[in-house]
């Protein structure tokens, strides 16, 4: 019994650890796809503990886009959840430490949220704040 009190203990510990976890300061709360050799519009999004780094992406109509979405290591399962039918886009994908390639060219400007659409013993992920926002505009010229 007293080891199972030890255990609980450690594994409550771990998890509390990882729930206060904390963004990255070095990486932007705001980026703008960047456009490779080929013409696709690229950003990498990191999913911690209760947020999404960065939580606000801008990318443009009709050009391709590939999110490289990954989470941190840690005990709490994300997912990466975007349905913007209008714009062409439907992605719902449980998330690892190595990075998903999510592909995708919006048909639609306008802004489209991002999320976690995971629950557990402390609440949703999204009340607990872990959304973005996909900013889609027009192709400039």
């Amino acid at each position: 019994m007293k080891e199972s009190t030890r255990l609980v203990a450690v594994l409550g510990l771990a998890f509390a650890a990882g729930c206060a976890a904390t963004p990255p300061a070095d990486f932007p709360r705001t980026v703008h796809a960047g456009l490779d050799a080929e013409g696709v519009q690229r950003a990498d999004i990191i999913a911690g503990n209760y947020y999404f780094r960065p939580e606000r992406v801008i990318v443009q109509a009709n050009v391709p886009v590939a999110l490289f979405v990954r989470k941190e290591p840690g005990l709490v399962p994300h997912t990466f959840v975007l349905h913007a039918p209008e714009a062409g886009i439907a992605v719902d994908v449980p998330l690892e430490t190595e990075p998903k390639t999510i592909r995708f060219t919006p048909k639609q400007a306008g802004e489209y949220m991002y999320y976690c659409d995971r629950s557990g013993l402390f609440g949703s992920h999204i009340e607990k704040g872990m959304m973005g926002v996909l900013e889609v505009v027009e192709q400039q010229r």
